[in-house]
């Protein structure tokens, strides 16, 4: 039998003050974003996965941010990423009204001391991730190189915007740990300078793209064969890609495996959005939130589907605790990364 208790006059009154708290902190929020405009920075140049993701946010996160602002989409390219972390770290406002599409490779490249790095992902706030899809490398049709066992007899030359990216990175690992051939040209501008680049038979592949990018982006050219997935950067292989095995299976032992699984881990967080640090924590919570509920939103839904751009979001806090875990990977694995990535081998 339940015994109901008659609330005493404390709890009433407790229970009041915290729902009119809650309300006031909601209402000082929605007033404090109200009329104002907030940034998205993108660290890339116009037109690719990153661009496009981060403008899709600044379209729809701004109607489910309390006080509904306005966003303004602003490419800021620069060391493939490190200049616009290092401008949200040391230059935005500390105020929750900026948020940039991080690069994904900033943990990893701060974890093993990069050059440039005057940022720490662990103080920049992540807001939300808007795909976990890996990463992967790719051939061009041109070659008739199709599969990765291939490029361990043949050469491949394949393109990288910069040397501290993902697509330096991932070919480099593979030829020190799995004996590929590939040969990196490492000074484009961006991915689109890389994909016209294989079109005109300068580089005969890319060490790496985002594989929902290539979908959303340039879904012709899969469907008519003109890229061939070699292999796929993440931690468990993507449904799609049932057949393409993932970096880290081609390392011969299981210290390489180690160091491939932490230059892969940076997937789960592909594309994520961040803001500045020492945000107010009512900020923080408010901004995940909302980045949530984007990622659930019909409109956003909508437009994303008609733009072929994949949606599998994690949460800020998710999302956090993966950089933060890249950044405190072990000292052995991370210095031996740090060695491959330098280019100076085992």
């Amino acid at each position: 039998m339940h015994i109901f208790k008659k609330p005493t006059l404390g709890s009433i009154i407790l229970t009041s003050a915290l729902v009119i708290a809650g309300s006031a902190q909601a209402d000082a929020i929605a007033d404090f974003y109200h009329g104002r405009t907030m940034q998205m920075i993108i660290a890339t140049s116009p037109g690719g996965d990153y661009d496009t993701r981060g403008r899709l946010l600044a379209r729809h996160l701004p109607r489910l941010i309390p006080g509904e602002p306005t966003m303004v989409p602003q490419n800021m390219p620069g060391g493939v990423g490190i200049a616009a972390a290092n401008h949200m770290a040391n230059a935005a406002p500390r105020d929750g009204t900026v948020l940039h599409m991080l690069m994904q490779n900033m943990p990893a490249h701060q974890a093993v001391g990069g050059q440039g790095v005057k940022f720490d992902t662990r103080k920049l706030i992540f807001v939300g991730n808007t795909t976990d899809a890996p990463n992967v490398i790719n051939s061009w049709y041109t070659t008739g190189i199709t599969k990765i066992e291939q490029v361990k007899t043949q050469e491949l030359v394949v393109g990288a915007a910069g040397t501290a990216t993902p697509a330096a990175y991932y070919p480099a690992a593979l030829n020190a740990m799995a004996g590929t051939k590939f040969k990196i040209v490492a000074g484009y501008p961006g991915g689109n300078d890389v994909n016209l680049a294989m079109e005109k038979g300068e580089v005969g592949g890319r060490g790496s793209n985002s594989w929902a990018s290539w979908k959303s982006l340039n879904p012709k050219w899969i469907a008519e064969n003109k890229v061939h997935i070699l292999v796929q950067i993440g931690l468990q292989r993507a449904k799609d890609l049932p057949d393409v095995p993932l970096l880290f299976e081609l390392a011969t032992n299981e210290a390489d495996r180690e160091v491939l699984r932490f230059i892969s881990a940076d997937t789960a967080i592909a594309r994520s959005a961040v803001t500045t640090p020492d945000v107010p924590p009512e900020r923080v919570i408010a901004l995940r939130k909302a980045f949530m509920d984007t990622m659930k939103d019909a409109q956003l839904l909508a437009e994303a589907n008609k733009m072929g751009i994949d949606i599998s979001p994690l949460s800020g806090e998710e999302t956090q605790a993966v950089a933060d875990k890249i950044v405190a990977a072990a000292p052995d694995v991370v210095a031996r990364a740090k060695l491959l990535l330098e280019g100076t081998g085992k």
